[in-house]
């Protein structure tokens, strides 16, 4: 019989999840960006770039930590140091210059990426087979109390601290809110005297990655979502890190107006969690899908024209709405259609593919985002509309997986 899990380390986990939202909303999607080109006269490039490179690395090493989170005996001690090494690095920002806070961005969202491997393999510790899914909801959840907090605390901070300060307190936010889990969630003991070679290790995540998307191409539905997966994620990664440098620099929003904005797109981000989860159960994940993209299509046009045209900045706020609506329901239709599309004997194998798909377009968007920006000259618009095509190319490749799923 297994022995009942304390609700505090249920809790405990669930708020580390709350405690990494903070680092995520507030460096990698506003401030720091924010900070790089209106304060310290760095370009959109300098900040993508930035990203790409450390999501680069993850993309490459992510086979390698989840092997190494399979094989350990321990995992705490890598999610402790991975969070500690990212808030020292997060604490670190705004000291020594513009290219010494890049590197220390670099290590801080390597880190943070890093921790979330460990993080999600400890999911099994604090839960059972019969309420993993209302444990995992429970973190979102907090999530999303973390995005708030995280902008909140900036939007009241910000004239007082100025960014810099800002950094440190996020660096401060996420250590005491990530604190619990480090105290609470404890592992079972295992043997201690298991030896890892660590270069098989490396060849058999290499190996395993290969033999997946080999193993995918008997599935053309699921390696038609895979790759339609691609060309949506791109696009929504690179709307959350540089929405706040658009809407300043762009539309014309103020920086508290901006951080308002930001607040009310997490809110209906949260609503359209909801209101999409209701329709994927009633019209099926991949027509619900489908519908998700349109309206982030017409949240992508609208971006494009309030600039473009030199429309009032108050036509913005419906736009940030529903690219918050959008951004729920899309993993509220992701998910679903992920797990309907992959056999569920080989589920755990195609969520890896699933997750390396996701990181590969948290490397391209950015990227592609600096090169039209400042390599072309073709500015901020230009990158805006490149998206919107992306959404076209992703509708086309998935509107056959509608029929039957």
């Amino acid at each position: 019989m297994q022995k009942a899990i304390p609700r505090s380390a249920v809790l405990s986990w669930a708020m580390y999840d709350l405690a990494n939202t903070i680092f995520s909303m507030n460096i990698v999607s506003f401030y720091f960006s924010v900070w790089v080109v209106n304060k310290m006269g760095g370009t959109d490039a300098d900040y993508s770039f930035a990203n790409a490179f450390s999501m680069g690395l993850m993309f490459f090493s992510a086979p390698i930590l989840g092997a190494l989170s399979d094989q350990i005996s321990r995992r705490m001690p890598f999610l402790i140091f991975t969070t500690l090494t990212c808030v020292l690095f997060t604490a670190l920002l705004g000291i020594g210059g513009l290219f010494l806070s890049i590197v220390f961005f670099i290590i801080a969202n390597y880190m943070f990426q890093a921790g979330l491997i460990f993080y999600d393999s400890l999911l099994p510790v604090v839960s059972t087979e019969e309420n993993r899914g209302r444990v995992g909801g429970l973190g979102i959840g907090l999530g999303y109390v973390g995005s708030f907090i995280g902008m909140g605390s900036g939007l009241l901070l910000l004239d007082k601290i100025g960014y810099v300060g800002v950094f440190r307190m996020t660096a401060l936010l996420f250590f005491v809110f990530a604190l619990p889990c480090f105290i609470f969630v404890r592992e079972p003991v295992s043997d201690r005297g298991q030896r890892i070679d660590f270069g098989a290790m490396v060849r058999g995540a290499f190996q395993q990655v290969f033999k997946t998307i080999r193993h995918a191409r008997e599935f053309p539905g699921l390696l038609r979502f895979l790759v339609g997966r691609l060309f949506y994620t791109d696009p929504v990664n690179t709307i959350i890190v540089f929405m706040g440098i658009y809407v300043i620099n762009e539309v014309g929003f103020t920086e508290n107006e901006a951080q308002i904005l930001m607040l009310v797109a997490i809110a209906a981000a949260v609503a359209g969690g909801f209101l999409w989860g209701s329709i994927v159960d009633r019209f099926q994940p991949a027509r619900s899908l489908l519908w998700v993209l349109i309206s982030w299509k017409i949240a992508i046009l609208g971006a494009f024209f309030i600039a473009v045209l030199d429309l009032p900045k108050v036509l913005f706020w419906p736009v940030a709405c529903l690219a918050g609506i959008s951004l729920g329901g899309t993993w509220a239709a992701d998910r679903p259609l992920m797990l309907k599309l992959a056999p569920k004997e080989y589920l755990g194998e195609f969520y890896g593919l699933y997750s390396m798909v996701g990181r590969f377009a948290s490397v391209v968007g950015p990227l592609l985002w600096g090169l039209i920006v400042n390599t072309l000259g073709w500015g901020r618009p230009a990158a805006v509309f490149s998206l919107f095509l992306l959404l076209v190319v992703a509708y086309i490749i998935l509107k056959p997986l509608k029929e039957n799923t």
